[in-house]
């Protein structure tokens, strides 16, 4: 594999049983290969940093509700974080070492450093994969509050989960259970790499859409979506022997898929 320094400290890192992945370290690595000046160390510095200046300002009584509140004052009013609703698509809201510099972010970058300062003060706290918006909630047996970093740590019960589902796809919808499952590091990793994907592949940036892919393959490397999507990047880049192998493997694997006849034309193509 002949990666950047930064694509291998992110592969090394993910070698880890998935609980003993550094999330914030790893996030620091996927923005390196956009920042090569980058110095991970500072950031887990300013992180541990906001972690010290938090826990002086802790409440006795260490209730989570009263944690959240005290988590939301530090961030939001003192340290001015808030949730980039003007420039949602902006690559930058994606990358933690601006997120830190910028304190803005999208909601999975801002669940980060909330997730890494709450680790911090010994107040555990888990991601959630909410359809088109993430959350987090205390990873506190049967206590079922959600935490919106993108909004000013808003807490959520399930029936606020449901309305504002309802509101982001404008009509009413269901909440199941798998809505609001926890989520693992590596699946949050892969969606901040996800977002990269779409961002760079609107702005048609097809070297830097590869590099998303390649890293969400290296979390995933059966996701056959995403070898599928390699295999039409290599094609678009002139990679033409990767890009048969890519799309070959991904029929073997999903000979029904929908666009088997799409592929199949194009693999014609390439074998001319």
């Amino acid at each position: 594999m002949n990666f950047s320094s930064a694509r291998q400290y992110f592969y090394q890192e993910i070698q880890q049983p998935d609980e003993q992945i550094n999330l914030a370290k790893t996030a620091l690595y996927i923005a390196q290969e956009e920042y090569p000046k980058l110095d991970p160390e500072e950031y887990i510095n300013a992180l541990d940093t906001m972690a010290q200046e938090v826990q002086e300002r802790l409440p006795k009584s260490r209730y989570p509700l009263r944690l959240i509140q005290s988590l939301n004052q530090y961030l939001y009013d003192d340290l001015g974080f808030y949730g980039n609703h003007s420039n949602y698509y902006d690559p930058r809201n994606s990358f933690l070492n601006e997120v830190i510099d910028r304190r803005t972010g999208i909601p999975i970058t801002l669940a980060i450093v909330y997730l890494e300062i709450a680790q911090r003060i010994d107040f555990p706290m888990v991601g959630v994969g909410m359809p088109g918006h993430f959350l987090i909630r205390p990873n506190i047996p049967d206590m079922e509050i959600f935490v919106d970093a993108f909004n000013r740590g808003e807490v959520m019960f399930a029936e606020d989960c449901q309305e504002r589902l309802t509101q982001m796809f404008q009509q009413p919808v269901s909440l199941k259970p798998e809505f609001l499952a926890t989520v693992s590091n590596r699946q949050i990793l892969a969606r901040i790499l996800t977002n990269l994907k779409y961002i760079y592949l609107k702005q048609q940036n097809l070297e830097k859409t590869l590099a998303a892919v390649e890293r969400i393959l290296l979390l995933f490397p059966t996701a056959m979506l995403e070898i599928r999507d390699r295999g039409l990047l290599y094609y678009q880049l002139g990679y033409h022997p990767q890009a048969v192998q890519d799309l070959q493997n991904y029929l073997a694997k999903v000979p029904d898929a929908e666009d088997e006849a799409v592929i199949r034309r194009l693999l014609t193509e390439l074998d001319k």
